[in-house]
């Protein structure tokens, strides 16, 4: 059969590589364009699996409201370039879509969703991975409906950091700017009841360890540590942290007098907790000059 500039073009179309693989593909394939995309999806897949170790630390928060649900994803990329492109851009999108209307129980359950295209999001994330050449995880999600009577609070600062507030009480702009704070001043739970244990057993430890250096009597030490545990505890919770639009009010004053109380908040931020790897260009001369 012969290969046809059309036939190529509509190689191309359908999946988004380039000219020359899409030719090779249907001269190797006899013309055959499906099996000539059956080909190119395994071996896509091949490079897919190949990309795997490399670090995608970059990419996209996405959230998506749908009256008392909101679900959020953080997708990751290698590059901040690949992470506003439409491709990817539109394969997060489709991803929040199918986690309001699949409501997956985990990760595993998400990734097997399939999009409007028939194919799975697992199977799409690999075919992406082909097409654009750089590795992509759909890294975690978080699908959150509001208690009955409740509301909830959702922000997205750009498209790195994203909080969703579950609410009883208030009204959807205290909801907001409550979310807008998370954002900016990251909690790590709402009250003191939500710190382990055992970081409190180990910001306790270090404030002794550094109250004994001052020589001061045992019963000043114990007052000292109290109070420097007593202060973490307003840093670390959301309701003992000072508000963001008005720091002389603690966010917790703010729910009182709106006579509201946050029952639960996600936080994602694009490659939190990410080891990022940080090329070290004059090590990297010294290397190839002492290979030389």
């Amino acid at each position: 059969m012969e290969i046809t500039a059309a036939l190529v073009k509509e190689l191309r179309e359908r999946t988004g590589s380039g000219m020359m693989e899409c030719k090779k593909a249907l001269v190797e394939n006899q013309g055959d364009i499906e099996a000539a995309i059956e080909a190119m999806r395994k071996s896509g897949q091949a490079k897919a699996a190949k990309k795997a170790g490399r670090i995608a630390a970059e990419g996209l928060i996405v959230i998506q409201q749908q009256h008392n649900r909101a679900a959020m994803v953080e997708v990751n990329c290698e590059t901040d370039f690949v992470s506003k492109g439409d491709d990817f851009k539109d394969f997060c999108q489709n991803i929040v879509d199918a986690i309001l209307r699949d409501q997956p129980a985990d990760l595993a359950a998400l990734m097997s969703s399939k999009l409007a295209t028939g194919k799975t999001i697992e199977e799409t994330r690999n075919d992406l991975i082909a097409k654009i050449g750089e590795n992509m995880n759909v890294r975690r999600f978080t699908l959150m409906q509001a208690q009955a009577g409740g509301l909830l609070g959702v922000y997205l600062h750009g498209v790195r950091i994203g909080v969703v507030v579950d609410m009883q009480g208030g009204n959807d702009e205290v909801a907001k700017d409550v979310a807008m704070h998370i954002a900016a001043s990251r909690p790590i739970c709402i009250d003191a009841s939500g710190v382990p244990a055992e970081t409190v057993a180990k910001e306790k430890e270090i404030f002794a360890a550094q109250a004994a250096a001052s020589g001061k009597p045992a019963d000043i030490i114990e007052k000292m540590v109290d109070g420097r545990v007593k202060k973490f505890l307003g840093e670390v919770t959301l309701v003992g942290q000072p508000f963001v639009k008005d720091p002389d009010q603690t966010v917790g004053k703010l729910l009182a007098a709106q006579k509201a109380t946050v029952s639960r908040f996600e936080r994602f931020e694009v490659g939190e907790g990410i080891e990022k790897k940080v090329d070290n260009f004059v090590e990297e001369v010294m290397q190839q000059a002492k290979g030389g």
